[in-house]
């Protein structure tokens, strides 16, 4: 199957890229810079110069395909406007893609996140949310579900609140990161609130089985940690950076602080089931061991 991938030197990209080429697909990859278009090639793929609001090309890149997977988005959370923008950009972008690939029957993949709902872990049935700072994802992925009625394969994998390769990546990572810049492995609230995860070469084999099985208007969840307490993560950052670990004001991490706060596990027993998906690399605490000190 030849796919066209957005996003594909990111780090869910990167791998579902390589389980692409592995499994005895071709792949054409969205690269909007010189760096982007040679790492595609050097990962044995063709780059196609342009961004997320270059929707022309987006149009081409599908109409080329036997299937498409979408994962770009910004990853400026500096501001609430930075968020506004970035889902705005991918709304447009999903709305064009789509609208390419109406009546074909092809495959569409796209990423969402898993929902939280209060009380328990989510599941595949739950819907995700579509109000709050980053609702217009929401409404954007069911729009791309809806597409099943007018003759798109479409499914959205959801990814948890951390996707991780060595230790880098996703919510963990942002925590990380702030450890670095402010010498305080820190955690908002009192730190029990539960984060799921998984590993991105295990995600990348998700989106995979999605593309090549799943049914047009479903939803998967590529969870393979459920809920690991984030004051567990804070701790091995801490021990990992050298950094004191303690409780930050949900306000130190920005548009997020509210989403980091929330106790959001997250259950992929039917995606398991129905998919044969079997996560197979190490939990988040375990990657986490790899950070740089």
């Amino acid at each position: 199957m030849r796919v066209f991938v957005t996003g594909g030197t990111g780090l869910v990209g990167t791998a579902v890229v390589a389980e692409l080429l592995n499994n005895g697909h071709t792949v054409e990859a969205l690269a909007r810079s010189d760096t982007s278009a040679q790492a595609v090639e050097a990962a044995g793929a063709q780059p196609l110069r342009g961004t997320l609001t270059d929707l022309d090309v987006l149009r081409g890149g599908a109409a080329r395909a036997d299937g498409v997977i979408h994962l770009a988005f910004s990853n400026d959370f500096s501001s609430p406007e930075s968020v506004v923008r970035a889902v705005a950009a991918e709304s447009a972008a999903l709305a064009a893609l789509g609208a390419e690939l109406t009546g074909s029957d092809r495959p569409f993949v796209t990423v969402s996140g898993t929902p939280y709902v209060p009380g328990r872990a989510s599941t595949e049935t739950d819907p995700v949310p579509t109000d709050g700072p980053v609702g217009g994802r929401g409404r954007s992925v069911k729009a791309v579900l809806d597409l099943g009625a007018r003759g798109v394969r479409s499914s959205a994998v959801r990814l948890p609140r951390t996707v991780h390769n060595r230790g880098a990546g996703g919510f963990a990572g942002l925590l990380a990161n702030a450890a670095r810049r402010t010498g305080v492995s820190g955690y908002p609230g009192d730190g029990t609130q539960r984060w799921p995860a998984v590993h991105a070469l295990d995600a990348a084999v998700l989106f995979r089985l999605a593309l090549e099985q799943a049914e047009a208007g479903t939803a998967w969840h590529a969870v393979a940690d459920e809920g690991d307490r984030v004051r567990d993560i804070a701790t091995v950052i801490g021990r990992r950076l050298g950094a004191p670990v303690e409780p930050v004001p949900e306000e130190a991490f920005g548009p997020l602080g509210p989403i980091f706060a929330t106790d959001q596990p997250s259950s992929s027993a039917h995606t398991r089931r129905a998919l044969d998906w079997k996560p197979e690399h190490p939990g988040l605490l375990a990657d986490l061991e790899n950070i740089e000190p």
